[in-house]
This record gives structure tokens, C-alpha cells and sequence, in this order.
């Protein structure tokens, strides 16, 4: 079972998640941002938790406490991107517990980047998550969190912030900026993940058409949700690892892609500087 925190409701933002989770038979418990965590939620119960824009004020210190109890004990963590994830807009949790149990340093200030032009994310080592997807024609996502993995965790996939310039008839494509968007890790007995992009509009961009084909998942309040089936082979990999639904290893030994070696370098050495005149 998955405590999934976040996203508003099962008809708005958090159906796209929801929607995977439904369609490959996966269960889970759903808080939306707006509502608080209740004072008796079973921390014990859960094989993971998902946070995925949803705001630090939602938790006592006693319950970020409990949450991070239960990944050193051995559940998951994966934090997904958002206005209310990581730093965010305003602070969010920073200088909170979980920073210390994320793979991830938390910005000083407003880590948001938004990317009109695109970003694309390009996988640059090999992880079970990511094994068998078509990164051959990698997704495209309109905005992320900009974060810097931890020197014991490690980066999956980057994000290469497009800058395209039209010259009259002669369109020139540029890198603006190479960041960490899948980063991995371990808190004592817990895998821990942190996912750059939201996987909901509007910063999901293309990604959620991922893949050939379509696939159309009811809600359980009414309406469906569509998106592509490397989307949803993506979302669930993450939650499967993420929760120990399989005897997944954490990671390979040997797994760093020799073609786009320098983009890790490039994502080890971002930094979350000033914003830039993209970011929010």
C-alpha cells in the first residue's frame, strides 16, 4: 500500500498518478493538499509514501518525524516535483526532517524553473526504473525543481533546458541548462527518490503522451484519464522501486551510460544560484 499525499484531488491534478496506480492494480491512499495529515494515520502501515506538491504544513513535526522513522525502518520516499515540493515557492521543507532523508540538497530560495521551451529529460545512467523505455525518443516536460543530489545518491536521468532561437527561417537549438531530474538514494533501510518534473499539468508537458499508442483509465469518481504507456511504465517502475514491490536491486554496479557521460558531470555540478531569467 502507498500513502500518496498530494495533487489536490482524485478529479483534478492527482487523477494522472492516480490513474497509473489504478491501472496496473497498484493500491494506495490518497490525502490531498489541501487537507492535513490526520493525527492517527498509521505511518507503520505504508510500504511507501509519495509527496508530490504537497505543502509542509500538512504535517505536525511529530508526523515529518513518524514519516522519517518509517524510511530508516525500511519505506520508501519519492518526492515529486511542484510549486509546494522541495523548496517551491515558499520554503516548503526546508529545514525540515526530510532533508536529511531525501537525495537531494534543498534550494536557499525559490527553486522552480519553468521551461517554455522545453526541457528533455535524457537518462544517463542504467537503473531498473528506467530499464526498457524508449529513451531513444526521450519526453519532453515544461518545468522542474532545480536540485542538487547528494554526493552519495545517485542521478538516473537529466533534464537539457532547450533555448530555441528563431533567425529568420533558420531555427538554432541550444542547451541552457543541464540539471538533475531523477535522482536516487537510500535513508538507513529506505529508498528514497526525488523526481525533478511534476508528472501532472502543467509541468508534465509532453511526457504524459510518452510512448506509442494511448491508454484510457477511469476514475474512480467519474471521468478518465489519457496518457501515454511509457508514462505509465515510468510512474509505475518508480513506485515499484521506490516501495520494494519486487526484488529490484537499488542499483547496478556498473551503470553509467557511456554516450552521455558528461551530462552527469554537467547535473553533479548544478547548483541552485540565483534564478535565472527562466525561473520562478
Amino acid at each position: 500500500m502507498i500513502c500518496y499525499l498530494g495533487d489536490d484531488d482524485l478529479n483534478g491534478a492527482a487523477g494522472y498518478l492516480a490513474a497509473v496506480l489504478g491501472h496496473a492494480g497498484v493500491r494506495f491512499h490518497h490525502i490531498p493538499s489541501r487537507r492535513k495529515v490526520p493525527g492517527d494515520l498509521a505511518f507503520g502501515s505504508f510500504q511507501a509514501f509519495v509527496l508530490s506538491d504537497y505543502p509542509a504544513s500538512g504535517f505536525s513535526t511529530r508526523q515529518l518525524a513518524e514519516l522519517a522513522g518509517a524510511v530508516s525502518a525500511g519505506a520508501g520516499l519519492a518526492m515529486i516535483g511542484g510549486w509546494e515540493s522541495f523548496y517551491g515557492r515558499t520554503g516548503e521543507y526546508r529545514g525540515t526532517v526530510l532533508e536529511k532523508v531525501l537525495p537531494v540538497y534543498l534550494s536557499h530560495h525559490d527553486d522552480r524553473v519553468n521551461c517554455p521551451q522545453g526541457c528533455v529529460i535524457r537518462q544517463v545512467r542504467r537503473h531498473p526504473i528506467l530499464d526498457g523505455l524508449s529513451w531513444q525518443f526521450p519526453p519532453v516536460v515544461a518545468g522542474f525543481n532545480r536540485l542538487t543530489a547528494k554526493p552519495e545518491a545517485r542521478t538516473l536521468a537529466v533534464g537539457l533546458r532547450l533555448r530555441i532561437e528563431d533567425r529568420v527561417r533558420d531555427l538554432r537549438f541550444s542547451e541552457a541548462e543541464v540539471a538533475p531530474m531523477l535522482i536516487v538514494g537510500r535513508y538507513d533501510q529506505g529508498r528514497t527518490a526525488a523526481l525533478a518534473c511534476d508528472v501532472a499539468p502543467h509541468w508534465v508537458g509532453g511526457m504524459v503522451d510518452w510512448g506509442q499508442g494511448r491508454i484510457v483509465q477511469h476514475l474512480p469518481d467519474g471521468g478518465f484519464v489519457e496518457f501515454g504507456p511509457a508514462y505509465a511504465e515510468f510512474l509505475y517502475r518508480l513506485m515499484v522501486w521506490v516501495s520494494r514491490g519486487t526484488d529490484w536491486a537499488d542499483w547496478y554496479q556498473d551503470d553509467i551510460l557511456t554516450a552521455p557521460e558528461e551530462d552527469i558531470v554537467e547535473a553533479a555540478g548544478a547548483d541552485a544560484g540565483p534564478a535565472t531569467a527562466d525561473s520562478r
